[in-house]
């Protein structure tokens, strides 16, 4: 359920940071995704797709695979990415606010 594409959000020219690609990665399996979703969505590829997702499965942030291939958002993930999105709103809005 990305609303707006990657290049939207992180712009052409950045790279993003680990803590985003976990975000990202979260924000896709978030009802369920299989390893093909989330490396399109989330704009990844498959090595690196295997780096984050032992990651995000060592900190019980994301599980599967399960049924039918499909990895899952747990609580714990909904809660980073919770956090994720309070710190980048609290970051934007010192943003626009610089004199």
């Amino acid at each position: 359920m990305l609303t707006q594409t990657i290049e939207n959000v992180y712009g052409n020219n950045r790279k993003r940071s680990s803590v985003e690609i976990c975000a990202d990665i979260l924000m896709v399996a978030k009802k369920g995704a299989k390893k093909s979703h989330i490396v399109y969505k989330a704009n990844l590829n498959f090595k690196l797709l295997e780096k984050y997702l032992d990651r995000l499965q060592n900190s019980d942030m994301i599980t599967g695979p399960m049924i039918n291939n499909l990895f899952r958002t747990t609580e714990k993930g909904i809660e980073y990415l919770n956090h994720f999105r309070e710190l980048r709103d609290f970051l934007s809005f010192g943003e626009s606010h610089i004199l």
